[in-house]
Parts: structure tokens; sequence; C-alpha cells
């Protein structure tokens, strides 16, 4: 076993056996490189990815491939999910050169840590216009030994630009008028109105996309019609309920098949908007599959979620793509016998197959199981008992599906996911009305603050084995803290509110920049990197700024804090250019505009829980992304409730003026369809 043996990520834990003399990220790598006169060779990757996987298989646990390695460089692993600072430097390096990202992602530095050259998958042999590993490894070591100075001119310019590139382009003027009318006009130009999503394959989720647009108008039907062309897509597991990565093709039909917490939380929080805007049944029904998934298979005894699922199932001849979640017709006939022809059916499963592992084709072609025809029309076709016995059908082929091998666990715990994973359990007690939702969400909260926080407040990034690690990040403080506001509005204890507002103010002090009007995603307390970067583009999870920005202006709604509000203004400011010019990635940020934009409104709901209850029924059936909630016991600390008083009445206020105080839950509806 080499050093990662010693670690507790899952993904470095994968690597422990191979014959690479891997490192560790950390000081005493880049002492040996300097010591012994050579590169540092990074790979980053995460547990869950299909494509490090192939590459370990086909080079890292090669030992010609190793020695090589061994000899020429010190060989770095780093876990993406457990150092995204680290990620996110070497990232810029690697699409600056490449203009393009991804993982694995294998960067080439000097032994003062600078990148001079990089890339992502390196296959075994040439070919797809790619080196070989090997290859390249010679390549960059002659370079190294004979032609140091044109490496060295590599990594200077290369760090040079990085260190630019990170530091936001600040616009002028701020947004036009007609800001969020353009935004939504971009995203038309870029959807795909036939399949939903944007863009041509790969398509991806984009759930900070569609929440914007849910909040606009004029472009919901695009996001509600993704939603529904993904729940009946192949990308959408219809068994075990939640959603894979990402959809290899246009259709949604054929997914890399991990599933991640951060996608799960938060397209969960995106399909019960749709249920709330619509009353749309599917929606709600889509949330509650995803959600159970998350508390069958990503809960920890403990409160906290873990990280990932793999994509691959392993085998006795490594690991197959997608075997878990795949079947042939036999499959499904085994298991359910004369109720299969219409299983069969529903779920477009062929002799044919849809699906095929192209690195193990001796395991043949199979079926992702996707539904192409609606419920109701077989229903018209075949009678009204058609969707009980889906259902019944169903819980045979997830319990049949749970006997299989199963793909790996990531099991660390990540502050900032379970942020996201926080707002979807406690948004879903609310929406749907759901106790249980709201006790999980609780516990997550308890199982953050007990072992997480440090006594000056500030947060660890993950968690695994009874040991919290890393300095938290933004991502952390901010996630987390959006997700204590859906907590208090779900539940209605301040403690959670006044959490939130203390992990803001851990924010403004450690990540803002008030000279650049942006927030840094590392601070202080972290380590110091070539470069701090500044993030505004979502990546699979809402941008460190837009989560930022987003909890300023709570932070001015609930507590009449100007300045978290100016902040808000100021971040979104920054970042206008890229904002008007992008098609899509903004989503987190556009929220946030939005938000600037729409009235100051707010609902405050006194009394027990029992006697706030019809009136939180009325409130929560309505989409309201931008109201200051507030249940609470009696008038107090809070702006909104002051003066406040009566158990079992609800104040409606709008631009600071308050609408007569109410008992009746059909006044609140009227007072609400007029906001």
């Amino acid at each position: 076993m080499n050093r990662l043996a010693h670690e507790s990520s899952p993904y470095l834990l994968q690597h422990k056996d191979n014959p690479v003399d891997w490192w560790p990220w950390g000081e005493g790598a880049f002492a040996e490189a300097r010591q012994r006169d050579v590169p540092v060779l990074l790979s980053i990757g995460y547990s869950t990815c299909h494509w490090c996987h192939v590459m370990a298989h086909e080079s890292f646990e090669n030992d010609a491939v190793a020695a090589v390695m061994n000899e020429h460089f010190v060989n770095v692993k780093v876990d993406r999910e457990e150092r995204p600072d680290v990620d996110a430097v070497y990232m810029a390096a690697t699409q600056a050169l490449t203009g393009q990202g991804g993982w694995p992602m294998t960067v080439f530095l000097t032994p003062d840590g600078e990148p001079f050259y990089a890339g992502t998958y390196f296959p075994p042999r040439d070919g797809h216009g790619l080196p070989s590993f090997t290859r390249l490894l010679a390549s960059i070591s002659d370079v190294w030994q004979n032609r140091r100075e044109q490496a060295l001119g590599n990594a200077q310019a290369l760090t040079a630009h990085i260190k630019e590139a990170s530091q936001p382009r600040t616009s002028e003027g701020g947004l036009p008028i007609d800001a969020m009318s353009r935004a939504v006009q971009n995203l038309w130009r870029a959807y795909d109105g036939q399949l939903g999503g944007f863009g041509r394959a790969p398509k991806f989720p984009a759930p900070t996309t569609l929440d914007f647009l849910l909040t606009q108008a004029e472009g919901r039907d695009m996001a509600l019609h993704t939603l529904s062309r993904m729940g009946a897509g192949g990308i959408h597991d219809h068994l075990g309920g939640g959603f894979h990565r990402y959809s290899v093709d246009a259709q949604w039909l054929v997914p890399h098949f991990e599933k991640m917490l951060y996608d799960n939380a938060q397209l969960t929080r995106t399909l019960l908007h749709a249920y709330q805007i619509t009353k749309n049944d599917e929606y709600a029904n889509l949330a509650r599959r995803t959600l159970t998934y998350l508390e069958r298979e990503m809960l920890s005894p403990t409160g906290g979620f873990y990280s990932a699922q793999d994509a691959d199932t392993p085998t006795g001849h490594g690991g197959v793509e997608g075997l878990t979640f795949t079947w042939t017709p036999e499959e499904v006939r085994e298991v359910l016998g004369d109720e299969a022809e219409l299983v069969l059916r529903y779920f477009n499963v062929t002799d044919a197959g849809n699906f095929l592992d192209p690195h193990q084709p001796q395991y043949g072609k199979r079926n992702v199981l996707h539904t192409p025809t609606p419920l109701s029309a077989l229903q018209r076709e075949l009678g009204d008992d058609v969707p009980v016995r889906i259902e019944a059908a169903r819980a045979a082929l997830l319990a049949a599906r749970s006997e299989r091998t199963q793909p790996g666990l990531d099991d660390k715990i990540l502050t900032s996911w379970n942020g996201l994973a926080l707002a979807a359990f406690a948004d879903a007690a609310r929406i749907l009305k759901e106790p249980r939702y709201l006790e999980i969400a609780r516990r997550n909260a308890e199982f953050i603050h007990r072992e997480m926080r440090l006594p000056d407040g500030t947060l660890k990034h993950t968690f695994k084995d009874g040991q919290a690690k890393v300095e938290g990040l933004l991502e952390d403080h901010a996630l987390y803290a959006l997700g204590l506001i859906s907590l208090f509005q779900a539940g209605g204890d301040l403690a959670h509110l006044n959490w939130a507002r203390e992990l803001w103010n851990i924010v403004r002090r450690d990540y803002w920049d008030d000279a650049a009007g942006v927030f840094y995603s590392s601070g202080g307390k972290a380590e110091a990197l070539l470069t701090r970067q500044a993030q505004a583009f979502d990546s699979a999870i809402i941008s460190d700024n837009a989560a930022a920005a987003l909890l300023a202006v709570w932070m001015h709604r609930y507590f009449a804090d100007e300045q978290a509000e100016q902040i808000a203004r100021r971040t979104v400011n920054a970042f206008a250019g890229d904002l008007l010019a992008a098609v899509g990635g903004f989503g987190g940020l556009w929220q946030v505009a939005a938000f600037l934009e729409a009235p100051h409104t707010e609902i405050a709901m006194i009394g027990t829980p029992e006697e706030r209850a019809p009136l939180e029924r009325v409130v929560n059936e309505h989409f309201l992304p931008f109201t200051a909630i507030t249940p609470a016991m009696e008038g107090g600390e809070l702006p909104v409730l002051e003066g406040r008083s009566g158990g079992g009445q609800a104040y409606v206020c709008v631009n600071m003026a308050c609408q007569l105080p109410t008992r009746s839950p059909e006044e609140l509806e009227q007072h609400l369809r007029e906001l």
C-alpha cells in the first residue's frame, strides 16, 4: 500500500493499492519534488467518476506505467470533492490549455506548484487525437530534463493567466431594466423545444437555471417541459428514485449512472417548486421518489448525507457501468411472471436493448428503463388498475435489484452538499406536509452543529470515520446557511435562522472582498494556493457568489440588514457583463437579480404549531420564492415580528405596508392571490 492508505477520502482509498507511489496533497509532496528535482504529476478525480476508474485500471494499476511515474515524477492524488479549492485552481489551468475541463484531470506542476501542462483522460495507446499516457509521460520528462526553460516559461505564463482570470471583470452600470427578459430570451435560443434541456448532448439537469426560469412567467414552460422529459427518461431511476448525473444523449435516455447528492437535493427543490406552480402530481411524485432514495441510500445513521454512488458495478472483470440499474427482458420476466409484458411495454424493455458498456462488451446490450408512453395512455387502453399494477411491479423489481451487487458508495459527508439536502427535506416537509421530512432535516442540522461546527462558529468541510477535516470554504458556510433558512421556514425554530445569521457574518468577514465587490471561495484560514477564485458560473451546484449573495438578500429580508442587500447588489453588478453575454450557467446569480427586483414581501404566522397549521397550509401551497415566510410562537426579535401578537394570526406585508391580521385561511388565500 502507498501513502493514500492513511487517508479517509473514499476516492484516495481506491488508489491505496496502486503500484504508483502516490502522495496526498500537501507540502510534503512538493518538498519531495524539490529534493528530487522532478515535476509533480497531479491527478484529480472523484470516487464515482467513470473515466477516473477507466484511467486507473488502464494506467495506475499497471506496473510498467507506475514505474515510469515513480521514476520521473512525484505523484499526487486529490479528491476534487474533498479539496474543491485545489480542483478549481488547476481546472482553470486545464481549461486555459485545452479549452475544456473534466475528470480525471491530469496536470504537471513545477515543485512550486505552478502548472505547465494539463489534460484530462489519457488512454493507454495513441488514439482519438490523444497521445498514450506513457508517451505523454516520456515527453514531459524529456522537456523537464532537457528543455527546462520551456517548461518554466509555460508555468510562469500559465500561472499569470490563471491569476488574472481569477479576478472578476467588474461591469460598469449593473444590469439594464430589461435584464430578466434578456436572460430568458437567451435561454430560449439554447432550449431544445422537443426534448427539453439546453444545447446538445450530453445534457445536464442544470437545476439552478430551471429554478430561475420558474420565477419568470415567460420562461416557466422551458423548466416544466424539461423536468417532465427528464422524469420520463433514463436519467431518472424509475425503480429506486432519484436522478443519475447526466445524459450522454439529447433524449435523456442513457445516463452516466453515478448518483450525486447535490443533483438530487437541488432537483428535489426544483420539482417541489414546479408542483407548487402547477399543482401537477407528476412533479410531487418525482420529488417524493427522490427523497425516498436519499433517505434510503444516502442518509447516514448519524443524520449526515453521504456524497455519491458510483456509476460502475464491481465484477470479477472490473467495473461495468450501469449493470446494477439495467435490465434484459428475461430478467424482468423472471421477477414478474405474468405481469412482465405490461412492464416491458411501459418501461420500453426490448431484446435489442439501448445500452452497452463499451469497455465491457461481454455483458451485452441491456435496457435503461424509461417511459416514452405516458401511464395515463396505458390506463385508458388497458384499464384503471394499470397504475396499481405498475407500482407493485416497480417495488418487486427494486427488491430484486437490491439483491444485485451494488455500486460503490462515497460515504464522506460534505457540509456544503448537506446544506443542499437540508433545504430539500425542509422544503418538502413544508410543501408536501410530511413531518418525517422535517425530522430528517432537524437531525441533519444537529449533526452538522455537533460534528462540523468549531467553537468560533466556522465549519469544517468534510466528515469521514468520525473525523471532521479540511477548513470550511465559502460554499460550506453559504449553502448550509441557506439550508437553515429553509429549515426555519418549515419548522419555525428561530435558533436555525439565528445560526444562518451567524454563518452570514462569517461569510461577510472571511470571504467578501469589499474592494473587488465579490466573494472569494476560500478565506484566510484556508491553505494558500496559487490564487483565490471568485466563482460566479454554476457548475454542478450553484456558484459560490450566487449562494453567498442569495444569503445576503435573505439577511436583509429577515433582519433589515441594509449592508447585506448592498453586498448582494454589488455582487450581481460585478458579473453583469457575464450574465448578459452568457446563454446559460448563471442561473444562481439570475435568481439573486430576480430576488433583488421582487417586491419586499413578508408573511408572519403567529402562534403554536397547532394554531399556525391552517394558515401554513395555505401559504405553503403557493410558490413564493422571494417571500420571508416567518412562522413563530410570538412576536419578538425579528423586524417582521415586532408588535405581532395573538395566536393563530397571519400578517402579510408588501414593501413595508401590511394588511390587517387575519385568522381566516380563506382571507389569507385572497391576500396571497393579490401578491
